[in-house]
């Protein structure tokens, strides 16, 4: 009995080292890992990598991770001319093959999404007259052109392209028509630099900005 009672210690304490190991290697990983999405181009801020699954060292040695999930406050979107911040940028990696010397990435598929307050949704979309945005209900945005507010829109997305159109013109907008007219003719921009190599699936207004989902499938994620 005293046998069995020190081999089953033994095999607790073994346990628990493994268990210690895993958690150290999938720390590092994570950290490395993050650097190189900054470094390869793919983020433009190093995010909060998070491996799932357990053991990792099991799926470390197969080269294949069933799921690893990016998160951040600093990552941004371009169109080629503009900037803009993403807040609270989230995204879930399905299938990550890495190769041998960890420097190279594949993703079978993933999701994400992230928030574009309107001040920089105003900067993606300027014209000729500067025109603010603001949330207008479901589907649906406030346009204001010098403070004033003017008309209400729909926005809406094709590929990589976010349009804002179909204004319609209220308030002091008929008292400013021919001004609000030039302003509230559509406008829209196109994102060139996406995070995680993911492309644009559907743009959604909100309270305190455009809400952006991001999808894609066979993604080059690093090399």
């Amino acid at each position: 009995m005293r046998g069995l009672l020190k081999m089953t210690i033994g095999l607790a304490v073994l346990a628990g080292l493994l268990v210690g190991a895993d958690r150290v290697a999938v720390g590092v990983v994570q950290d490395e890992a993050a650097g190189q999405l900054v470094s390869s181009g793919r983020l433009s801020s190093k995010p909060t990598v998070s491996i799932d699954g357990f053991p990792f060292l099991t799926q470390a040695l197969a080269g294949t991770f069933d799921s690893v999930r990016l998160s951040g406050d600093g990552v941004t979107v371009s169109d080629g001319r503009q900037q803009a911040a993403l807040r609270s940028f989230t995204a879930r990696l399905s299938g990550v093959e890495v190769g041998s010397d960890y420097r190279s990435a594949t993703v079978r598929s993933g999701t994400g999404s992230g928030l574009i307050s309107y001040p920089d949704v105003a900067k993606l979309i300027q014209g000729a007259e500067r025109v603010d945005l603001s949330y207008g209900g479901p589907g649906k945005v406030r346009a204001s052109v010098a403070g004033v507010e003017v008309g209400q829109g729909n926005v809406h997305s094709s590929g990589n392209t976010i349009t804002a159109d179909g204004f319609q013109l209220a308030g002091m907008g008929s008292l400013l028509s021919g001004q609000a007219n030039a302003a509230l003719g559509p406008r829209s921009f196109t994102l060139t630099d996406l995070p995680a190599g993911l492309s644009l699936a559907a743009a959604t207004p909100q309270q305190d900005g455009l809400l952006l989902a991001f999808q894609g499938t066979n993604l080059k994620l690093i090399g």
